[in-house]
């Protein structure tokens, strides 16, 4: 009997380890790597030479298997691989019969010629995987590496040198002369008081400021101590004094010898007052324990010029965490930003728990390798095979995203969640097909089409710009506002329970593409009962006349993207589109963002402001975060608006934003003749201009480190416009003298940045990994000369061909140029930028 168990035993240990051993080619074994040849600009081309390196014992195969990646590329020319775009970005390639196996030990190069060129690093493909084909639904991710030869130095230079002369109009300025308060208040004075803060100092509060007060004391509980909070009480200290004659938002703050004092009407007047008195702390005490806190003395009368302070957080296309949203809401109520758009889901991902609707999260918000999408979506933008492991996969639990609604509420910012529709809703779409699969299976008919999104009979056929197929809710379906209602529901119900406001709710609009709806059996039934539906386009505006009504009934009002508010318009010489007279008088709120020059919509913002819409500028030109720093191929993000840097947000002029328009959306000089005849704001259309948005997509945001480098410092040029009152070059006509006036305002602002704000950022919150720029830099007579955007910052070189250190020296002459100059930009921290190569 012992023997016949250990027999036994034996066998079972025998099956485990033969099940342990890979089926197939080890994946572990194999590696991909893709080397930029060649990029051509002008004819739109690029060269590749993509490397598959067997590192095993075993021969791969030469046939048997498919490798997904994705790509924004939609056409690979290869005698060895045949290629295919699958969906959106996502990609395949299998061998030909021209392909080889590849022996143990050895690697292939295959030449790869595609039909787009590549503006920088994040372009190009990734996310490589395998999948045998046998197996369909098991990937197995890849080994990956990217390189791209020295071809894109001669761009960066380019840019270098360009940046070199922008920069050359930055002088430093003493600290002692730079402004205290971030963003620059409406007025303010400094003083020769001062007033030092110790942990027995105590805040006097009016009862009404009393969570603003203990907000504050908590703050300073990570750099001093937390102080103690008295209401209804006098005495000196920190005091909080509530004075109906302020504005609503605005406050008075006044640092003397023997106390601070700050008076509001409101508690969010009182709470952005106690943010300006943090902005007066020596940044560099965020860093550790203090035993005092030197406040200067200033008198300071503020208040915000607009209403609407935003910027939205698109955690859909890749997933930020919990932590990471109550990060941002930290520095965004520091900055005095009170709107957190909250882009919640999109064709890629659905990230916040529906309680009824279990499925938006159990399928919409995991991606991975998938042959239909029943239990995730596909990958998208490198998420690879696995869910679960990456930035694609992820969501708010409901107790998630009521922490983050009370965490924001405390903080005064309202959170506008974002239901992105009719498109750009592949996650919903389907996540509801894997529900009415599943209860088809149960045998549950009317349950199961309860909250379709689609028409299953529909032969349309489309692709979106992002190259979708299958992306678009049908608005004809009775079962779609079924679904949208219990969403609408179920959101209000974690607002009420979490204690927040609630009185939008952002629905989308943007992107619908041509072919939508067209052969749509119930968008045809609808049109036959419906006198209103005429055409495909009137199917617009009864889905948000439906929208509309929906939130009314919940005594919200309707926010979305431009679209929402405009109409189109056909005659035989082509279609146009108009301000949509039919909704000008709902309250429609619209985030208008393409002013992209050469569309014909440069105006656009100031024409739907003009006909009655609520607009918060959007613009892409100067607010679109996820837009590259500049040209340099090192830099991260995207073009296809331009390049927006720090000066973008802080050039804005909100009611003239086109007089101060000065680049095309390739970051080329403008043609003022573009823009020529263009609408401008009325004093009607003034009124209905509330605020100012600064979006970040996150396509190519696969990282937390990724999402600040691209937030910081951008962010700070959104604060900055959105609060302060306009500057003196906004409003000259003389250009020479705005000219003068602006170069003024900038060298102070990135002074200030320099050597007050990312100081700061090093340290509070967590401490924020902002981009530290590139260095400018020219060759002259044989010496390379170097400058930096943001004073504060230390440029450090070497000569000898390595990467610089923050050891390294420190740049302060013209250097003599041998072989070779490598320029690194670093902060007080010792964390550099990308390097610029000089031979």
């Amino acid at each position: 009997m012992k023997y016949l168990i250990t027999t036994i035993c034996l066998m079972f240990v025998g099956l485990s380890l033969s099940h342990a051993q890979p089926k197939h080619f080890d994946a572990d074994n194999l590696s991909v790597k893709l080397t930029l040849v060649s990029t051509d600009y002008q004819h739109k081309t690029s060269e590749f030479l993509f490397e598959i390196a067997n590192n095993g014992k075993q021969t791969f195969p030469a046939d048997g298997w498919t490798i997904y990646f994705n790509s924004n590329i939609s056409k690979y020319e290869s005698p060895e691989l045949k290629f295919e775009r699958i969906n959106g970005d996502f990609d395949k390639f299998y061998p030909t019969d021209k392909f080889n196996a590849i022996a143990a030990g050895s690697s292939i190069q295959i030449r790869l010629k595609t039909n787009r060129e590549m503006d920088n690093f994040t372009e190009i493909p990734s996310g490589f995987y395998i999948v045998w084909n046998d197996e369909p639904e098991k990937g197995y991710n890849l080994k990956f590496e990217s390189k791209y030869l020295p071809i894109v130095q001669a761009k960066n230079l380019v840019v270098a040198a360009a940046d070199f002369t922008k920069n050359t109009v930055v002088k430093d300025i003493s600290e002692t002369k730079l402004t205290k308060i971030f963003p620059t208040p409406q007025n303010y004075t400094e003083t020769s008081a001062s007033y030092t803060i110790t942990p027995s100092t105590v805040i006097f509060t009016d009862k009404a400021f009393e969570n603003e007060a203990n907000l504050f004391a908590s703050d300073l509980e990570s750099l001093l101590e937390k102080l103690v909070v008295k209401t209804n009480e006098t005495g000196k200290g920190i005091v909080l004094e509530k004075n109906a004659s302020v504005s609503k938002e605005g406050y008075k703050l006044s640092v003397t010898n023997d106390h601070i004092k700050i008076i509001a009407s409101t508690p969010a007047g009182a709470f952005y007052a106690l943010q300006s008195l943090k902005t007066l702390i020596d940044p560099k005490a965020w860093q550790t324990k203090q035993a005092s806190l030197l406040i200067k003395g200033v008198d300071v009368i503020d208040q915000p010029r607009f209403g609407f302070r935003g910027f939205m957080m698109d955690v859909a296309r890749n997933f930020q965490n919990k932590q990471q949203v109550l990060k941002v809401l930290d520095v965004l109520s520091l900055y005095k930003m009170n709107v957190l758009h909250f882009h919640l889901n999109d064709d890629e991902g659905w990230r916040v728990e529906i309680p009824t609707l279990p499925e938006l999260t159990e399928v919409g918000s995991n991606r991975g390798q998938t042959t239909n999408d029943k239990k995730n979506l596909v990958p998208s933008y490198g998420s690879g095979a696995q869910t679960g492991l990456l930035t694609g996969s992820g969501y708010y639990s409901k107790a998630d995203f009521i922490e983050i609604l009370k965490y924001a509420t405390a903080r005064h910012i309202t959170v506008i969640p974002e239901i992105e529709t009719p498109g750009h809703a592949r996650a919903a779409i389907k996540s509801m097909d894997a529900r009415y699969e599943r209860l088809m299976k149960e045998g549950k008919k009317e349950e199961a089409e309860r909250f379709l999104l689609r028409d299953l009979n529909d032969k349309s056929t489309y692709r979106s710009v992002q190259n979708w197929s299958d992306n678009v809710i049908d608005v004809a379906l009775p079962s779609t506002y079924t679904f949208l209602e219990t969403v609408v529901d179920d959101l209000v119900k974690m607002y009420a329970e979490a204690g927040a406001p609630l009185q939008t709710i952002h629905f989308g609009g943007d992107e619908v593409p041509r072919g939508v709806w067209e052969k749509s059996p119930a968008v045809l039934a609808l049109m036959k009962q419906n006198e209103s539906v005429k055409s495909i386009d009137d199917l617009w505006y009864y889905y948000f006349d439906r929208i509309n009504s929906l939130l009314k009934q919940r005594n919200l009002y309707l926010s979305g993207w431009e679209e929402i508010g405009m109409r189109k318009v056909r005659t035989e010489a082509g279609m146009y589109y108009i301000a949509n007279p039919d909704f000008a008088n709902e309250n429609f709120h619209t985030d208008v963002w393409n002013n992209v020059p050469g569309t014909g919509n440069e105006d656009l913002a100031y024409r739907l402001a003009n006909a009655g819409y609520k607009v918060v500028l959007t613009c892409v030109t100067n607010f679109y975060l996820d837009l590259a720093y500049n040209k340099n191929f090192d830099e991260i993000g995207q073009n296809w608006g331009g390049y927006v840097d720090i000066n973008k947000p802080f050039d804005f002029i909100p009611f003239d934003y086109l007089k101060n328009m000065k680049e095309d959306d390739r970051g080329n000089p403008l043609n003022r003749a573009i823009i020529k005849g263009k609408v401008p704001l009325t004093e009607t259309g003034k009124q209905n201009i509330i605020g100012i948005q600064a979006p970040l997509w996150s396509e190519v945001i696969k990282s937390k480190e990724r999402f600040e480098y691209l937030l910081f410092p951008k962010l700070l040029g959104v604060a900055e416009r959105a609060w302060s009152k306009d500057p003196e070059w906004a409003t000259e006509n003389d250009a020479p003298k705005a000219e003068q006036l602006y170069n003024q305002a900038w060298n102070e602002f990135v002074n200030i940045m320099g050597k007050r704000e990312l100081p700061r950022l090093n340290y509070y919150a967590g401490g924020f990994q902002y981009r530290i720029p590139t260095a400018g830099a020219i060759t002259k007579n044989g010496k390379v000369e170097a400058n930096v955007q943001i004073p504060g910052l230390i440029i450090r070189y070497t000569t000898d061909g390595t990467e610089p250190t923050s050891q390294s020296k420190i740049y302060s002459a013209p250097i003599t140029l041998k072989k070779s100059v490598i320029l690194k930009v670093f902060n007080s921290e010792g964390r550099s930028g990308n390097s610029l190569k000089i031979e």
